[in-house]
């Protein structure tokens, strides 16, 4: 159910300019101990996520670190805010050092009642254009709760993989991704906050974090797979320092499930359409 007043966000849209400059690439290249791609190659998928931040000065902030709500998106009270999970469709390929046009569009806001008590999701859409053509188109969803402690388990058990790796996310891991996307939200690195205010163990790992850790896991097991869609969602937070794995098992020759989680249970599910490149 959406109130006239928040009704009156749907439909609103921005559009943001980046260049996909290679100094930031590299930094988001060491962060994830990866290679970096020259100027040109292809951006590794998911790598988009470290821009279009709009660089806002302190004062602009909320209390958790995020803008200040109620410019683009719809105002939510005094509720902690929360990435629930994206579904992308990969059209081509965004390159290195491009000059690339982002417009955001307020698809939908929708109050929900749960056991947590009320929640508002907004579901916003990402069109990214380069060189006049649309290479990639993303919707995302967030949702904002009520100040109530977060669910850390009773979740499905991890399924058997047929590829899975371990991750081990330190405070320096968290610190460095969250300062490569310019993610001002201080349950990724600030202790007393995430466990003094919003009720964590400890510091939360970011779920877009764990959703490019997810993908690269994918890729690495299928090498010869060429990503046409993807989709994830959180089911709950997963804390630092514990480890966790990200795996997944083919469903067939065109779908994968994935996941992320540990010993009690899933923290990320999604799903990953794809085709089978031709091998040299």
């Amino acid at each position: 159910m959406t109130s006239p007043a928040l009704s009156t966000w749907i439909g609103r849209s921005e559009t943001t300019h980046d260049q996909l400059s290679h100094n930031l690439v590299k930094r988001i290249a060491a962060t994830l101990s990866e290679p970096t791609p020259a100027s040109g190659d292809a951006l590794p998928l998911l790598w988009h996520w470290a821009f279009f931040q709009e660089p806002l000065q302190a004062n602009g902030l909320g209390a958790d670190g995020h803008p200040a709500r109620g410019g683009f998106l719809p105002p939510a009270d005094n509720r902690n805010r929360m990435w629930a999970g994206s579904r992308l469709q990969f059209i081509g390929s965004l390159r290195v050092d491009a000059r690339v046009s982002r417009c955001s569009t307020i698809l939908n806001v929708e109050e929900k009642h749960g056991r947590t008590g009320s929640l508002l999701f907004v579901t916003v859409q990402h069109d990214y254009v380069q060189d006049g053509e649309r290479v990639l188109l993303e919707e995302q969803d967030i949702v904002y709760r009520e100040p109530t402690p977060p669910k850390l388990g009773g979740t499905e058990a991890l399924p058997e993989a047929h590829w899975q790796e371990p991750v081990q996310p330190t405070p320096t891991l968290l610190f460095r991704y969250s300062a490569v996307t310019f993610n001002g939200h201080r349950i990724h690195y600030d202790w007393p906050y995430a466990t003094e205010t919003e009720g964590y163990p400890g510091l939360v790992v970011h779920g877009p974090l764990i959703a490019t850790l997810n993908l690269r896991a994918f890729m690495r097991a299928n090498p010869h797979a060429k990503v046409q869609r993807f989709g994830f969602r959180g089911l709950r937070p997963l804390i630092c320092p514990d480890a966790f794995l990200v795996g997944g098992q083919l469903v067939d020759e065109t779908t994968a499930r994935v996941w992320a989680g540990n010993q009690a249970g899933q923290a990320q599910i999604g799903e990953i359409q794809f085709i089978q490149e031709p091998r040299s």
